[in-house]
């Protein structure tokens, strides 16, 4: 049966989310991994269910918040696998502003987005990542903001492994998954899926027709290369866009480089007297 687990779930039957968890358990399980030294994140949302439908270490917070609890879970202990689980009103909307700061900190850690272009716990809203004109019952006019496109903004702001993916194409999922987990830094991986209740545009047709992998002479090293890929609008590219190697926050930062973590830390019991000694 394997170490990880699925359990019952609470989303729509034919949600693009069971294919992402599927594949997700799948990549664990090829990679090896005990549920014991797993740490999966996430806010709140649909996608933000993920954690507690999976065997594995789980946290779920406030919404928007998953990424500051997955830094501080890593910085405390290296040895852990942590997966940022999530979806894209979570990640882009309310959590934005710590996606751009982590990109910037680049600790070593796992993001997927489920990407279905709607607030999907919270009855259809325009998600970040709406297009122009999508009609919602809250815009029943059409959004009329323009769409964030996550994966541009991650390159730019210098997120070293940055991937796009699919729900409906597991085996590629899964590899791509598996290199973001493997990848010593911040690997972000926005994962197209269909929300059959609220999102009657970008539906599982739609991607069938428009999602197309990054042909196998594309290098991911080309840093103007992924920009212009991923400003694509004819096609939606999938695969790895970019991929950079560089420090991440514990080989860069004095104290976690030498590869201690912080739980076995020494602690000084007289912290608190020393800091206030220090005032006077």
């Amino acid at each position: 049966m394997g170490k990880f687990q699925t359990y019952e779930t609470a989303w729509c039957p034919g949600c693009g989310n069971f294919a992402i968890l599927n594949s997700l358990k799948t990549a664990l399980e090829e990679l090896d991994k005990e549920p014991r030294d797993v740490l999966m994140v996430a806010g709140i949302g649909q996608a933000a269910k993920t954690p507690q439908y999976i065997s594995a270490n789980s946290f779920c917070g406030l919404h928007g918040r998953a990424l500051p609890a997955a830094v501080a879970a890593k910085i405390a202990n290296e040895k852990l696998t942590v997966i940022v689980d999530s979806g894209d009103g979570d990640s882009y909307g309310e959590g934005g502003n710590h996606f751009i700061h982590n990109i910037r900190r680049n600790v070593n850690i796992t993001h997927f987005v489920h990407d279905n272009q709607i607030y999907g716990l919270t009855k259809g809203q325009a998600s970040p990542t709406s297009k122009e004109g999508h009609v919602t019952p809250v815009q029943t006019s059409g959004s009329i903001n323009v769409p964030l496109n996550p994966v541009l903004m991650a390159i730019a702001a210098g997120a070293g492994f940055v991937a796009r993916g699919f729900s409906g194409d597991a085996k590629q999922l899964v590899t791509l998954m598996k290199e973001a987990i493997l990848y010593p830094g911040y690997a972000f991986v926005d994962i197209m899926q269909p929300c059959i209740s609220f999102n009657k545009i970008n539906t599982f047709s739609y991607y069938k027709n428009t999602v197309r992998p990054l042909s196998e002479d594309y290098d991911p090293a080309d840093k103007k290369a992924a920009i212009l890929m991923a400003m694509e609008e004819e096609w939606i590219p999938t695969g790895i866009l970019y991929r950079e190697d560089k420090l991440d926050f514990h080989r860069k930062h004095k104290l976690l480089k030498e590869g201690k973590t912080l739980i076995k830390q020494e602690q000084n019991q007289n912290v608190l007297e020393d800091l206030i000694q220090s005032f006077i």
